[in-house]
């Protein structure tokens, strides 16, 4: 089955839309070959102010090729879901749950009856807690039923023009915080504070770790060569925020004084 085949036989569509490399090309291919859709974008605490950045962009580029789309910004708090800020090790599920009920709700609302997400062939799907919640409120997964990977959506998007086609796959601000750790929003802060700073510096596929007070570097291995050269600047300036900074790569600790 092909996209344009899957979209001919659900035509009406609700798409849960995260600004990332699948969703995007999702929705462009939704907007070209379906009858309708719209996109739904959650905002939480969990998502950096970039994604958001990017989903709006994304929207506006689809709308000069001409495409019809409709998007609505969905806020959520969830921190009011003590299942999620818990951190079992299996918060995904929960996560889904508040996130796509969300999107469930505002999609009854808007006569839509399919919610579609973005899950690629590429992704593992089985036992994944997150899967199982999707699986669960019966979330169909085009790229994935027609047998699309990663590499065949950067592909396919780089070909139509989506800016997206190289963005680094991201995982939420939740995933830097070790399971079982309460989540909170001091910690997501500065979480989402030092990728920003590592990604003004040209680190854009990079993760910050929380571990006990710590920051945990990890870093693209195709970089460290330009990381060796900054990492006094980046140690220096991530230390406004951590106690530690551990470099992933070399495993050295670097304390405060």
């Amino acid at each position: 089955m092909t996209l344009q085949e899957f979209f001919e036989k659900y035509n009406r569509v609700a798409l849960a839309f995260s600004g990332g490399v699948d969703s995007a090309y999702l929705l462009y291919a939704a907007a070209k070959y379906a009858t309708r859709v719209k996109a739904y974008y959650v905002r939480s605490a969990f998502q950096p102010q970039f994604e958001y950045d990017d989903a709006i962009r994304l929207i506006s580029d689809i709308r000069d090729m001409g495409l019809e789309v409709e998007l609505q910004v969905i806020d959520v708090d969830i921190f009011a879901d003590e299942q999620v800020v818990a951190n079992p090790d299996n918060r995904c599920y929960y996560c889904k749950q508040s996130i796509f009920g969300a999107i469930q709700e505002a999609a009854a609302l808007d006569d839509f009856d399919v919610i579609i997400d973005g899950t690629n062939a590429s992704d593992d799907y089985d036992d994944r807690p997150g899967m199982k919640a999707l699986q669960e409120m019966e979330v169909l997964s085009p790229l994935r039923l027609c047998g699309l990977t990663k590499d065949d959506v950067r592909k396919y998007s780089k070909e139509v023009g989506l800016f997206t086609w190289d963005k680094p796959s991201y995982a939420c601000l939740a995933t830097r915080i070790p399971a079982n750790q309460r989540i909170t929003r001091e910690d997501l802060d500065r979480t989402e504070w030092a990728e920003d700073y590592l990604h003004e510096l040209g680190f854009l596929d990079c993760r910050v770790r929380l571990r006990g007070d710590a920051a945990q570097l990890e870093i693209n291995e195709e970089q460290m060569d330009v990381f060796e050269k900054k990492k006094e600047e980046i140690y220096t300036h991530l230390m406004l925020k951590y106690d530690e900074v551990l470099d992933d790569v070399k495993c050295r600790f670097y304390t405060k004084k």
